[in-house]
């Protein structure tokens, strides 16, 4: 099964993202881009790609740990960007460095576990709005998201979601994703 581990944010946030993207879906180009669903939006801590559900035992115990690790913390997204002209985002502001080590704990209890963590990036605190699906310059786009501050938010659980990618092959189809369990931090 392909897993990730996340956190995700408060419907009452996710609102005030929602307005302020609305504007950037009628710039040039929106149309080449595919926007993510708020509903599914989160910040991956640790992409754990495909699990081997006898993994799950000790995956579970281990994210467990790393949540009681770290206490309950404060985020807020915070303006915008992009990764070339593939994937444009929002950031985080507040304390990213608990979410970061919070993200190196669920990754390195992960790799405990026998999952094959991808290490070749850094984290990175940021939630994906849109991938581009043709050649668009998101500059514009990353501009529209800089001013952005969002309410805080309490940072408080760690969930271990399951991605089921489409396969009815219907164009635009989406993942869906399973909160599979999910921990209190600190706790």
């Amino acid at each position: 099964m392909r897993l990730f581990a996340a956190v995700t944010p408060p419907s009452e946030v996710v609102a005030e993202l929602v307005a302020a993207v609305a504007p950037l879906r009628s710039l040039p180009g929106a149309g080449q881009l595919r926007w993510t669903e708020a509903a599914s939006w989160h910040f991956t801590l640790a992409f754990l790609g495909e699990v081997d559900e006898a993994l799950l035992p000790e995956l579970t115990e281990r994210l467990a740990r790393a949540a009681r690790r770290y206490p309950p913390h404060e985020l807020r997204f915070a303006g915008g960007g992009r990764f070339g002209d593939r994937v444009l985002w929002v950031g985080a502001d507040g304390e990213r460095t608990v979410l970061r080590d919070l993200a190196r704990s669920t990754a390195a209890g992960a790799r405990r576990a026998g999952v094959a963590v991808d290490s070749t990036h850094d984290f990175r605190a940021h939630l994906t709005i849109a991938r581009a699906t043709g050649p668009v310059d998101l500059r514009p786009y990353a501009d529209g998201l800089a001013d952005f501050t969002g309410t805080p938010w309490t940072v408080d659980r760690l969930e271990l979601v399951r991605s089921r990618l489409p396969s009815s092959g219907v164009p635009g189809e989406r993942p869906r994703y399973e909160t599979l369990a999910a921990w209190g931090l600190g706790s």
